[in-house]
């Protein structure tokens, strides 16, 4: 009898851990492994600004990470953006505009108290690249996402640090695009591709 109930004991258990485990991945998803290159190279453009991030309208997200975020294409970016900009204008400018599409960040109270049964995170940032016309120059996406387990037993150093990537990814294709229109990597591997 007592071995009958230890057995249906870790049964239970067992089944309870995976239900649990089944909301831990991130909702999140990107649509490719790879940006497109623009249009045309940035460089073309007289002048370039960098809009604040912002969330895509109607979403709601955490203002903590879209700060983050923020913080870190800032810090990237300026050194470039004062030495572009420099130069003698020809007429023509680029408007660039950071937009948080989708955004799971797990942090705080709840990382802390939840561990890895808080969630896994997850970012999708889009380029609006336009000229001065309002012409799409390019529309690059880039995802990072923070495994539950891994964020959860560091107690959301993960979660913050994915902030940090999707920002560096973002800073990387507008520097590399500069010279030369050559796309780059969205930061999604296989696994966080959503289905067509």
């Amino acid at each position: 009898m007592k071995k009958q109930s230890i057995t249906r004991l870790m049964l239970a258990s067992g089944l309870m851990s995976l239900a649990l485990m089944q909301g831990c991945a991130t909702k999140v998803k990107a649509t490719s492994l790879q940006n497109p290159p623009p249009v045309e190279a940035f460089q073309a453009f007289g002048r370039i600004e960098v809009k604040p991030a912002v969330f895509k309208e109607g979403f709601k997200g955490d203002a903590a990470g879209l700060a983050k975020i923020q913080e870190n294409l800032k810090k990237d970016l300026t050194p470039s953006l004062e030495k572009w900009n420099a130069r003698n204008a020809n007429g023509r400018s680029l408007v660039i505009e950071p937009v948080v599409e989708q955004m799971e960040f797990q942090h705080g109270a709840k990382r802390v108290l939840l561990g890895p049964l808080a969630g896994s995170s997850g970012v999708l940032v889009r380029l609006n690249v336009r000229d001065n016309t309002g012409k799409v120059i390019a529309s690059p996406e880039f995802f990072q996402r923070a495994d539950a387990w891994a964020a959860g037993f560091v107690v959301g150093v993960h979660d913050n640090l994915m902030l940090t990537r999707v920002a560096n990814l973002t800073s990387d294709y507008i520097i590399a695009n500069y010279a030369k229109a050559q796309g780059g990597p969205t930061g999604a591997d296989s696994k966080a591709i959503a289905p067509n």
